[in-house]
């Protein structure tokens, strides 16, 4: 940052495609594991043994608990018809080969049913759309908007609807299996190749899968014999583009383009407020620039997330595809672990919102989700208590959505082998299990279980600082002014261990700072007059309110002396005051 620059960057207007009055905060639960209640389940157990979370057990009185820690829109995740071991071919479903079939439940991204909904998460599975529609309606009606995963780059290997209206012809019908690329076909074919993923048993006699030709893999993996790490329970969707040649063939209209925007209009009008778009950067662009308008015009506030993980592609995918957020994963997650658990500097921070800067107020946050370890895991902080600075940053260092994932406001530790997934830090997505935290906080629906001191402190936290999100202007939709270039030779303050930045909207300023250390810190923040200057703050001292806190104190917010403050170690603080309460020394 320039010290005489007339307009900083971190000054710029919001970025104007972020037109929503409150920010979107995410609450994401898997509904197979969120309702389970099941004490003692077994690692790669049976749905008979382990049992299923249902559509049906979150009730009003979950959903009034879940919008009670500051909560707007619920992702429900795994809601779509995926592969899955049990049999419900009595119900018209097709069984799926359990070779192909990731776990005990499957991957929720292998999708075998783009017009249905997980037999497994259904009471009465005849009845399973019905039970879907009546817990958007219980959503809605608990005040929460609705979000579920549109998977678009790929499907499970038995593809097959039984639900879509009529006149919709299945994926793959009519494909010309005879040429690894067609503008007209819906898969990438392996010609005269069978599939044959190394290291997995497809079975024998008439148990055994067999594909022939084989279908390129979801992960871009064009071979008959992908390894047991590729998404090889997947098969690459053909947008037109040819990956033979690197050709596009986007005129006239690709026949997946259409079915596509079909299904995603078929959800929206289901009630379904947004889209989380899977792996959207493996689908072309111009795709999404036709198809995201066609779906607004049922319902112009829908929202769509791209989980993307190229900064590269960051800007193309708001300005050009038409996306209202996306993931920043590799930007802003990656370096808040990379300070937790990898001794990075705190300064690098400001990298992060440099990064994205025109854009940071579409930028998705968070700090756990259904790919990412638990920070109280052994793998990532593995001590909850540790959250408080990261859950600062990464809430209030923007004006965008932030996410959290079920169990996180609990410290779960995901520190179950479930079984397919094994030991790695992560709640499973493949089996059907029960999360501890969840299970005694819920209660089996009262939401009145026990919970100790330390999990019922951190889930106020939790609830404190994401209400402060919409409850607060200058975190809503305020400026940004990083405080940390005139910090870094400061005797009294870190920069490798502290962070500080300021938040303003109107007459509202907010100083937050956080200390990633195991020790507590007394800083002091110098703030310079081109932070006064641009924030249209008189220098002086007030009266500040700590907003996690309640505590108020007498503060500078001057050039002539710096901002003192305490924070406790792996803690934050969140001084506010009305600019227009500041008044110089003269005036005192």
């Amino acid at each position: 940052m320039e010290k005489g620059a007339k307009k900083p960057p971190h000054l710029r207007s919001k970025d104007l495609r972020q037109t929503a009055k409150r920010r979107p905060i995410i609450y994401q639960l898997l509904p197979r594991l969120f309702t389970n209640y099941n004490c003692s389940p077994v690692p790669g157990g049976s749905i008979e043994q382990n049992g299923s979370g249902k559509f049906n057990l979150i009730t009003d009185k979950i959903l009034s608990e879940i919008k009670a820690l500051g909560v707007t829109h619920v992702w429900y995740t795994g809601v779509i018809e995926h592969a899955h071991r049990p049999d419900y071919s009595a119900y018209g479903i097709p069984r799926h080969n359990p070779h192909v079939v990731k776990g005990e439940a499957g991957s929720p991204y292998a999708i075998t049913d783009y017009y249905d909904v997980d037999p497994d998460l259904a009471v009465n599975v005849l009845h399973r759309l019905d039970e879907f529609d009546e817990m958007v309606e219980r959503t809605h009606a608990a005040g929460l908007k609705v979000i579920i995963d549109f998977v678009p780059n790929h499907v499970g290997r038995q593809y097959h609807s039984d639900c879509a209206p009529g006149d919709i012809e299945d994926l793959g019908h009519g494909d010309n299996k005879e040429m690894f690329f067609s503008p007209t076909n819906n898969f990438y074919y392996i010609t005269r190749q069978q599939f044959a993923p190394q290291g997995v048993d497809l079975g024998k006699g008439d148990d055994a899968y067999v594909e022939f030709p084989a279908r390129a893999s979801g992960d871009d993996c064009f071979t008959a014999f992908p390894g047991i790490n590729n998404w090889y329970d997947t098969i690459k969707l053909n947008y037109g583009y040819d990956y033979g040649d690197g050709s596009r063939h986007f005129d006239p209209i690709p026949p997946t383009w259409i079915k596509m925007v079909h299904i995603l209009r078929y959800w929206a009008a289901r009630g379904v407020d947004g889209f989380r778009c899977d792996m959207a950067h493996m689908v072309p662009v111009d795709f999404w620039r036709w198809a995201i308008p066609m779906v607004k015009e049922l319902n112009p506030d829908l929202i769509f997330i791209a989980e993307i993980y190229d900064i590269g592609l960051y800007r193309q995918f708001i300005y050009t595809a038409g996306f209202d957020y996306l993931y920043d994963k590799v930007n802003l997650y990656d370096t808040l672990r990379g300070v937790e658990t990898a001794n990075w500097s705190a300064a690098t921070l400001t990298n992060c919102w440099q990064a994205v800067e025109g854009i940071r107020d579409n930028m998705l946050n968070f700090l756990e989700n259904h790919d990412e370890q638990r920070f109280a895991s052994q793998q990532y902080a593995g001590d909850a208590s540790r959250v408080t600075p990261s859950l600062i940053v990464s809430a209030m260092m923007s004006s965008g959505p932030f996410m959290l994932y079920a169990g996180q406001e609990l410290g779960e530790k995901a520190a179950d082998a479930e079984g397919y997934s094994g030991l790695d830090g992560r709640t499973t997505i493949f089996d059907y299990w029960s999360i501890p935290t969840l299970r005694r906080w819920l209660n089996r629906g009262t939401c009145d279980g026990h919970l100790s001191d330390e999990e019922q402190s951190l889930r106020a936290l939790y609830a404190r600082v994401l209400y402060l999100c919409n409850a607060e202007k200058a975190l809503r939709e305020g400026s940004l002014f990083d405080l940390m270039y005139v910090n870094y030779e400061n005797e009294h303050l870190n920069p490798h261990r502290h962070f500080a930045f300021v938040r303003s909207a109107g007459d509202e300023l907010i100083v937050i700072a956080v200390n990633f250390s195991d020790v507590d810190a007394k800083v002091k923040v110098n703030v310079p007059a081109h932070a006064c200057e641009c924030l249209g703050v008189n220098p002086g001292s007030a009266m500040f309110t700590d907003l996690l806190t309640g505590q108020r104190a007498r503060k500078f917010f001057s050039p002539d002396e710096p901002f003192a403050t305490h924070i406790n170690a792996h803690g934050a603080v969140v001084w506010k005051c009305k600019k227009s309460s500041l008044k110089s020394h003269t005036n005192q």
